[in-house]
């Protein structure tokens, strides 16, 4: 705690801690956006790889959470099927993360974030983007180097990733299952890859580990109410979360 504290002032450590609770709440009720609302929220009270650090840990483990409600036998399922967008996303987060020291994240912010409050707000009025089969390898590729690249240098690959799932038109409650398997092992990528980068390190994992306890809190919360939504409900209340995420994105491009 007090390695912590050392890192910042009090009321700074306790608004990280709600923060993270939201987080955990939006991401047990969609199903993502955690990186999306973490990285939001603690960049606008500490530096920009302390916040990265500090999604790290939460991530890997409230990933884990959203796959065992499902089961081990339906997530070999999952990692089966979607092997080569996992393969494709892990290895870029691996990879990328070792660039974030250096690469100027306002422009990925703005890369990720147009894209993602342009299609999103399309599909709420009505349109709905559809990849067919024979599609679907030039797909994974497509969307899984472009994920898998925003993920290693801001921690979030959630929107990207959202999208083809809809364009799938994953069920549900398979949607939340390859979520969390996706994210999951992306996350332990992550982690790997901000280790070699330095970024997670002695000082700031203690900060990450104290994130856990508001995370798993946020995700029971928010279970209980992914629980009791609809399908068609959960698809609009999934791309109007996509929508202020990537609008925050975008505000972060422009204004730093």
């Amino acid at each position: 705690m007090q390695e912590t504290l050392n890192l910042m002032p009090l009321w700074a450590f306790l608004a990280a801690l709600g923060v993270t609770f939201v987080a955990g709440f939006v991401k047990g009720a969609v199903g993502f956006a955690m990186p999306l609302v973490m990285i939001s929220g603690l960049s606008l009270f500490l530096e920009p790889q302390l916040a990265i650090a500090g999604i790290v840990l939460p991530i890997v483990m409230t990933n884990f959470q959203q796959v065992m409600r499902f089961g081990l036998a339906e997530a070999k399922a999952v990692v089966l099927e979607y092997r080569r967008y996992i393969l494709i996303v892990c290895v870029m987060i691996l990879v990328v993360a070792q660039f974030v020291t250096i690469i100027p994240t306002q422009v990925m912010y703005l890369v990720l974030g147009i894209p993602v409050v342009g299609l999103s707000l399309i599909q709420l009025f009505g349109v709905r983007f559809r990849i067919p089969q024979h599609r679907r390898l030039a797909a994974e590729w497509g969307v899984g180097l472009f994920a898998g690249g925003l993920g290693g240098l801001t921690g979030t690959w959630g929107p990207p990733t959202v999208l083809y799932l809809i364009a799938l038109e994953t069920p549900k409650a398979k949607q939340m299952l390859v979520q969390g398997v996706v994210y999951g092992l992306g996350a332990v990528s992550l982690f790997l890859g901000h280790l070699q980068s330095g970024v997670l390190n002695t000082v700031t994992a203690p900060f990450s580990a104290a994130l856990l306890i508001p995370a798993f809190l946020g995700m029971q919360v928010g279970f209980w109410l992914s629980d009791r939504l609809d399908a068609n409900l959960f698809r609009k209340v999934t791309l109007i979360v996509l929508v202020v995420a990537g609008a925050n994105l975008v505000r972060r491009g422009i204004m730093g």
